[in-house]
């Protein structure tokens, strides 16, 4: 379980140490920062999927996903007494993530290269990246330690031993190194990142991917897109909690049910509504009610991800269909942890109420900068970045 997660330098983010539960409910109003928290989380997975270069180039390159303020904000600037300036740097410029957890915890510390005369010097480079037993930061609990292109691993008996590999500079460790006998801390750790799953936004317009014919193949995670949803839905069936699934179908729209059947060289999905004569497509059923399917599909999946991120789950929801989502989480969050950004009011209350395991953040943002509002400072206590 992953007790904290720390970011430092990315947009409005500019320091951020956040304590998590079982199930995290993170809100705030419109630009508090709730999709910057959301989309770094999504960067240490795509890092360890060997994606990292790629998705900052999706967000505009690595200049475009720094901290776009001054690297500090002094009391004068916040008291309003001066207008918030930059400031003469005495830091390199560095974006940092860092997940703290048992039994392993992990940091990646991104920065530019020495310049080389290359069209290519405003790419990000690994300075720092590090793997150590347990939740805080202590040197002598390090046993994966890379800076720059060079990695050392520590062994059984407390040694260090370097490692000759050629390292990608703007790559983590994690997807250029496999060895299970000198370094299995590094195979575990890829594996939990792999396992996480974010759920941002599912298309419900007319030509979205969950409308289509699904593929028929076993499919025990829904992908991103939707695309595979009845394969999903019947996989849940199956082979997962069938009278959960049923159950929650009944919640939202009572008497209805969900068929799966074959149509040409795929899955389509049928819905059966009390009252009707005959069985709607996914083409032909309104945005909510897809949006709320694939929540189902996402939540109810036999094969539970370590780490669960759902962002804005509640867009295009009629509010009958919120408490119902908010149970669904609940049930996930047994199995799975579970960050939920939302700004619904009615969701945050639905999931907060009654539950000793639900950890509520509230995000505010300051002089363009991102904060903790009413921060738990002992929540940052025993944690430190990792010098370069």
């Amino acid at each position: 379980m992953i007790d904290r997660i720390a970011i430092s330098g990315y947009r409005s983010i500019r320091e951020l140490v956040l304590r998590l539960g079982q199930l995290t409910v993170v809100t705030g109003v419109n630009g508090a920062g709730k999709s910057n928290l959301y989309r770094a989380l999504r960067l240490l997975g795509d890092a360890a999927r060997g994606d990292l270069a790629q998705s900052l180039a999706i967000e505009g390159g690595f200049s475009s996903v720094l901290w776009a303020g001054p690297e500090q904000i002094s009391q004068a600037m916040r008291d309003g007494s001066v207008p918030v300036q930059g400031t003469l740097r005495r830091k390199p410029i560095s974006l940092k993530l860092a997940i703290c957890a048992d039994p392993y915890s992990y940091c990646l510390d991104l920065g530019l290269p020495v310049p080389m005369g290359s069209m290519f010097d405003r790419d990000p480079e690994v300075k720092r990246e590090g793997i150590w037993v347990g939740p805080d930061w202590q040197a002598r609990a390090l046993c994966v330690d890379r800076r720059r292109d060079s990695l050392r691993c520590r062994r059984a008996n407390g040694k260090w031993q370097e490692i000759d590999l050629a390292l990608t500079r703007n790559a983590s460790v994690m997807s250029q190194f496999a060895d299970p006998f000198h370094a299995p801390e590094v195979i575990l750790m890829r594996e939990q990142f792999c396992q996480w799953r974010f759920y941002d936004s599912f298309r419900c317009d007319q030509q979205a991917p969950a409308r289509t014919v699904s593929s028929q193949t076993f499919t025990p995670i829904l992908s991103n897109d939707g695309s595979d949803l009845a394969a999903a839905i019947q996989t849940i069936v199956e082979i997962g909690d069938a009278e959960g699934l049923q159950g929650a179908i009944d919640q939202a729209f009572p008497g209805a049910t969900v068929q799966i059947v074959r149509s040409g060289h795929g899955l389509q999905l049928m819905f059966n509504q009390p009252g009707m004569l005959r069985q709607l497509r996914a083409s032909e059923l309104s945005d909510g009610m897809l949006r709320y399917l694939l929540l189902i599909a996402a939540l109810l999946s036999p094969r539970p991800p370590a780490l669960l991120v759902l962002n804005e789950p509640e867009s295009s929801l009629h509010p009958d269909l919120i408490r119902p989502l908010a149970r669904m989480i609940q049930l996930a969050a047994a199995s799975s942890q579970v960050i939920v950004v939302s700004h619904n009011d009615m969701l945050l209350s639905e999931l907060v109420k009654d539950s000793e395991e639900c950890c509520e953040v509230h995000l505010v943002k300051k002089l363009g900068e991102t904060l903790i509002e009413n921060e738990n400072l002992l929540d940052r206590f025993g944690f430190k970045w990792p010098a370069r």
